[in-house]
């Protein structure tokens, strides 16, 4: 009986032990942005630009990317001539698309827009996550990352996966949609290098639409804090 009752104040010493040693939630998180650079880097932020090639069923299309922080995103691609924009602003969101048919602009589904309205925070969904309405639940570990569910105040649920050695985001997975399809949009992010402002930056993105359709992104600029006129995420008419 002896030895039972010392197996059983080890067991319970140990979960003890371990429990102390489980990181938080917010521990990871803090780590995360230690690891590209520091939360206070992201505050001086006010926009962002990029130039990128994006690779669509092997052909390469110039694209840009410009963010003014908590205000809008408006990304420009062109593919064999025809113009696509895709914009969000902290208010609606709307589209040009040719492809779909449609080169006059569009007004976004709400579905679609309440997806991806967090682009226009520069810092990510993480960052200061709490005070804009997001929870976040650590749910463990899967393929030797942490990942983290995020739940928007819209309701939108991410899980992001953090790698545990470099505490940099390998691989967000999100619902949403595409063409009006619903579909589970896979970002896996890579060549991580540091932008002018100081911070590591997923220089390869590549995206993966239900596992039927994929796009790589390679950026192959950066500029941050530049002017930007707001007027370029008005709907045009």
């Amino acid at each position: 009986m002896k030895i039972v009752k010392q197996s059983m104040l080890f067991a319970l010493a140990l979960t003890a032990f371990l429990v102390s040693k489980a990181q938080t939630a917010d521990e990871i998180i803090n780590k995360h942005f230690d690891a590209i650079g520091g939360k206070d880097k992201i505050d001086k932020i006010k926009s962002m630009y990029s130039e990128s090639t994006v690779q669509v069923m092997g052909n390469d299309a110039p694209s840009t990317l410009t963010i003014l922080n908590g205000k809008g995103l408006r990304m420009e691609s062109d593919f064999n001539g025809q113009k696509m924009v895709q914009v969000f602003t902290d208010k609606a969101g709307w589209a040009i698309n040719p492809m779909a048919g449609s080169p006059d602009p569009q007004a976004m589904p709400d579905d679609q827009y309440k997806a991806g309205k967090d682009q226009i925070d520069i810092g990510g969904p993480l960052y200061n996550y709490a005070a804009k309405g997001s929870k976040v639940e650590l749910l463990g570990k899967e393929d030797s990352a942490y990942r983290l569910k995020v739940t928007n105040k819209d309701g939108v649920v991410t899980t992001i996966y953090i790698d545990p050695k470099t505490y940099l985001i390998t691989k967000s997975i999100q619902t949403g949609s595409m063409m009006g399809q619903e579909m589970e949009i896979t970002r896996t992010f890579s060549n991580f290098q540091k932008t002018d402002f100081g911070l590591l930056y997923p220089y390869t993105v590549d995206i993966s639409y239900g596992g039927q359709f994929n796009i790589t992104q390679n950026v192959k600029k950066i500029e941050t804090n530049k002017d930007v006129d707001p007027k370029i995420f008005e709907m045009t008419k």
